[in-house]
Protein backbone atom coordinates (compact mmCIF):
# COMPACT_ATOMS: atom_id res chain seq x y z
CA UNK A 1 0.00 0.00 0.00
CA UNK A 2 1.16 3.75 -1.14
CA UNK A 3 0.45 6.73 -0.70
CA UNK A 4 -0.83 7.04 -4.63
CA UNK A 5 -3.89 4.41 -3.58
CA UNK A 6 -4.41 6.78 -0.67
CA UNK A 7 -4.72 9.51 -3.10
CA UNK A 8 -7.31 7.56 -5.06
CA UNK A 9 -9.49 6.57 -2.03
CA UNK A 10 -8.72 2.65 -1.96
CA UNK A 11 -6.86 3.44 1.59
CA UNK A 12 -10.05 3.87 4.02
CA UNK A 13 -11.41 0.68 3.57
CA UNK A 14 -7.64 -0.82 3.80
CA UNK A 15 -7.40 1.07 6.99
CA UNK A 16 -10.23 -0.58 8.46
CA UNK A 17 -8.97 -4.03 7.80
CA UNK A 18 -5.51 -3.49 8.98
CA UNK A 19 -7.22 -2.20 12.56
CA UNK A 20 -9.41 -5.11 12.78
CA UNK A 21 -6.56 -7.52 11.85
CA UNK A 22 -4.65 -5.71 14.61
CA UNK A 23 -7.00 -5.81 17.07
CA UNK A 24 -8.13 -9.48 16.29
CA UNK A 25 -4.00 -10.28 16.79
CA UNK A 26 -3.72 -7.65 19.92
CA UNK A 27 -6.82 -6.78 21.21
CA UNK A 28 -8.39 -3.22 21.36
CA UNK A 29 -5.80 -2.21 23.77
CA UNK A 30 -2.96 -2.98 21.30
CA UNK A 31 -4.69 -0.81 18.73
CA UNK A 32 -2.89 2.42 17.45
CA UNK A 33 -2.96 4.41 14.58
CA UNK A 34 0.63 4.33 14.28
CA UNK A 35 0.57 1.11 13.91
CA UNK A 36 -1.80 0.77 11.95
CA UNK A 37 -0.49 2.55 9.26
CA UNK A 38 2.73 1.48 9.76
CA UNK A 39 1.11 -2.28 8.50
CA UNK A 40 -0.80 -0.35 5.88
CA UNK A 41 2.44 0.75 4.43
CA UNK A 42 1.82 4.58 4.88
CA UNK A 43 2.37 7.89 6.38
CA UNK A 44 1.41 8.20 10.39
CA UNK A 45 -1.40 11.38 8.96
CA UNK A 46 -2.96 9.07 6.97
CA UNK A 47 -5.29 7.51 9.07
CA UNK A 48 -5.77 10.93 10.99
CA UNK A 49 -7.04 12.42 7.27
CA UNK A 50 -9.87 10.01 6.36
CA UNK A 51 -11.16 9.31 10.01
CA UNK A 52 -10.12 12.12 12.26
CA UNK A 53 -8.84 10.34 15.22
CA UNK A 54 -8.54 6.73 16.78
CA UNK A 55 -12.26 7.03 17.76
CA UNK A 56 -13.17 7.66 14.30
CA UNK A 57 -11.46 4.84 12.79
CA UNK A 58 -12.99 2.09 15.50
CA UNK A 59 -16.00 3.33 14.87
CA UNK A 60 -15.59 2.54 11.43
CA UNK A 61 -14.80 -0.64 12.13
CA UNK A 62 -17.93 -1.34 14.45
CA UNK A 63 -19.93 -0.35 11.77
CA UNK A 64 -18.26 -2.71 9.47
CA UNK A 65 -19.09 -5.34 12.00
CA UNK A 66 -22.63 -4.77 12.90
CA UNK A 67 -22.80 -4.82 8.36
CA UNK A 68 -21.48 -8.00 8.68
CA UNK A 69 -23.82 -9.35 11.60
CA UNK A 70 -26.92 -7.57 9.75
CA UNK A 71 -25.94 -9.50 6.62
CA UNK A 72 -25.12 -12.72 8.00
CA UNK A 73 -28.64 -13.55 10.52
CA UNK A 74 -30.65 -11.58 7.35
CA UNK A 75 -29.41 -14.53 4.59
CA UNK A 76 -29.98 -16.90 7.18
CA UNK A 77 -33.36 -15.81 8.04
CA UNK A 78 -34.51 -15.98 4.28
CA UNK A 79 -36.37 -18.82 3.54
CA UNK A 80 -37.60 -20.06 7.09
CA UNK A 81 -40.93 -19.25 7.41
CA UNK A 82 -41.53 -20.60 11.16
CA UNK A 83 -40.20 -17.60 13.66
CA UNK A 84 -38.78 -20.01 16.24
CA UNK A 85 -36.58 -21.90 13.72
CA UNK A 86 -35.25 -18.52 11.88
CA UNK A 87 -34.38 -17.51 15.08
CA UNK A 88 -32.78 -20.11 15.95
CA UNK A 89 -30.91 -20.31 12.14
CA UNK A 90 -30.04 -16.41 13.19
CA UNK A 91 -28.29 -16.94 16.67
CA UNK A 92 -25.84 -19.57 14.51
CA UNK A 93 -25.50 -16.98 12.10
CA UNK A 94 -24.47 -14.62 14.51
CA UNK A 95 -21.86 -15.98 16.54
CA UNK A 96 -20.31 -17.79 13.46
CA UNK A 97 -20.02 -14.19 11.91
CA UNK A 98 -18.53 -12.93 15.32
CA UNK A 99 -16.49 -15.44 15.13
CA UNK A 100 -14.87 -15.14 11.25
CA UNK A 101 -14.70 -11.27 11.93
CA UNK A 102 -13.10 -11.75 15.29
CA UNK A 103 -11.44 -7.72 15.10
CA UNK A 104 -14.38 -6.12 13.87
CA UNK A 105 -16.66 -7.45 16.39
CA UNK A 106 -14.14 -6.99 19.21
CA UNK A 107 -14.73 -3.07 19.08
CA UNK A 108 -18.81 -3.23 17.39
CA UNK A 109 -20.17 -2.60 21.38
CA UNK A 110 -17.56 -0.99 23.02
CA UNK A 111 -18.93 2.10 23.92
CA UNK A 112 -15.46 3.30 25.15
CA UNK A 113 -14.20 3.23 21.79
CA UNK A 114 -16.55 3.97 19.62
CA UNK A 115 -19.11 6.98 18.61
CA UNK A 116 -22.44 5.87 19.40
CA UNK A 117 -24.17 8.53 17.98
CA UNK A 118 -22.56 8.73 14.50
CA UNK A 119 -25.69 8.20 11.89
CA UNK A 120 -24.19 5.12 10.43
CA UNK A 121 -23.15 3.88 13.52
CA UNK A 122 -27.16 4.05 14.32
CA UNK A 123 -28.51 2.82 11.33
CA UNK A 124 -26.30 0.05 11.11
CA UNK A 125 -27.09 -0.68 14.92
CA UNK A 126 -30.66 -0.51 14.13
CA UNK A 127 -30.64 -2.64 11.20
CA UNK A 128 -29.13 -5.64 12.67
CA UNK A 129 -31.10 -4.96 16.04
CA UNK A 130 -34.43 -4.98 13.90
CA UNK A 131 -34.08 -8.51 12.00
CA UNK A 132 -33.91 -9.48 15.30
CA UNK A 133 -36.81 -7.75 17.14
CA UNK A 134 -39.53 -8.67 14.23
CA UNK A 135 -38.66 -12.21 14.27
CA UNK A 136 -39.13 -12.05 18.02
CA UNK A 137 -42.36 -10.09 17.28
CA UNK A 138 -43.77 -13.16 15.22
CA UNK A 139 -43.40 -15.29 17.78
CA UNK A 140 -44.95 -13.15 19.90
CA UNK A 141 -48.20 -13.14 18.30
CA UNK A 142 -48.67 -16.94 18.67
CA UNK A 143 -47.42 -17.49 22.24
CA UNK A 144 -50.13 -18.31 25.20
CA UNK A 145 -49.12 -15.66 27.72
CA UNK A 146 -47.65 -12.09 26.78
CA UNK A 147 -44.21 -11.88 25.77
CA UNK A 148 -42.66 -8.91 26.04
CA UNK A 149 -41.06 -8.37 22.67
CA UNK A 150 -37.79 -5.99 23.65
CA UNK A 151 -36.55 -7.87 26.38
CA UNK A 152 -36.78 -11.05 25.01
CA UNK A 153 -34.91 -9.50 21.62
CA UNK A 154 -32.38 -8.47 23.96
CA UNK A 155 -32.24 -11.80 25.95
CA UNK A 156 -31.47 -13.48 22.68
CA UNK A 157 -28.75 -10.79 21.93
CA UNK A 158 -27.13 -10.42 25.14
CA UNK A 159 -26.67 -14.19 24.91
CA UNK A 160 -25.73 -14.58 21.66
CA UNK A 161 -23.01 -11.84 22.27
CA UNK A 162 -22.10 -13.58 25.36
CA UNK A 163 -21.82 -16.36 24.02
CA UNK A 164 -19.26 -15.01 21.54
CA UNK A 165 -17.06 -13.82 24.23
CA UNK A 166 -16.69 -16.73 26.70
CA UNK A 167 -16.66 -19.47 24.34
CA UNK A 168 -12.93 -19.40 24.30
CA UNK A 169 -13.36 -20.06 27.91
CA UNK A 170 -15.83 -22.84 27.58
CA UNK A 171 -12.92 -24.38 25.70
CA UNK A 172 -9.97 -24.10 28.90
CA UNK A 173 -12.46 -24.93 31.05
CA UNK A 174 -13.72 -27.98 29.69
CA UNK A 175 -9.77 -29.67 28.71
CA UNK A 176 -8.87 -28.57 32.82
CA UNK A 177 -11.76 -30.45 33.82
CA UNK A 178 -11.24 -33.64 31.28
CA UNK A 179 -14.64 -32.50 29.72
CA UNK A 180 -13.44 -32.27 26.71
CA UNK A 181 -13.80 -29.04 24.10
CA UNK A 182 -17.44 -27.46 23.73
CA UNK A 183 -19.31 -28.20 20.38
CA UNK A 184 -18.66 -25.84 17.43
CA UNK A 185 -19.63 -22.31 18.74
CA UNK A 186 -22.43 -22.24 15.94
CA UNK A 187 -23.62 -25.81 17.27
CA UNK A 188 -23.63 -24.03 21.03
CA UNK A 189 -25.06 -21.44 19.78
CA UNK A 190 -28.01 -23.06 18.55
CA UNK A 191 -28.51 -25.13 21.69
CA UNK A 192 -28.60 -22.02 23.31
CA UNK A 193 -31.46 -20.36 21.23
CA UNK A 194 -33.88 -23.60 21.34
CA UNK A 195 -33.61 -23.17 25.31
CA UNK A 196 -34.49 -19.45 24.78
CA UNK A 197 -37.33 -19.98 22.37
CA UNK A 198 -38.75 -22.78 24.41
CA UNK A 199 -38.65 -20.26 27.38
CA UNK A 200 -40.64 -17.90 24.95
CA UNK A 201 -43.86 -20.20 25.27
Amino acid sequence: MNDKSYHHGDLAQELRLVAADLIAERGAGGFSLREVARRAGVSHAAPTHHFGDATGLLTAVAIDALRHLHAAVTNAAEGIDDPRRRLVAMGRAYVEASAAHPGHCAVAFRHDLVNETDPSYLEAADAAHGVFFATVAEIAETTAEPLDVGTATSLGWATMQGLVELYSNMEEIGERHGQGSPPPIGTVAEQFAEIIVKGFG
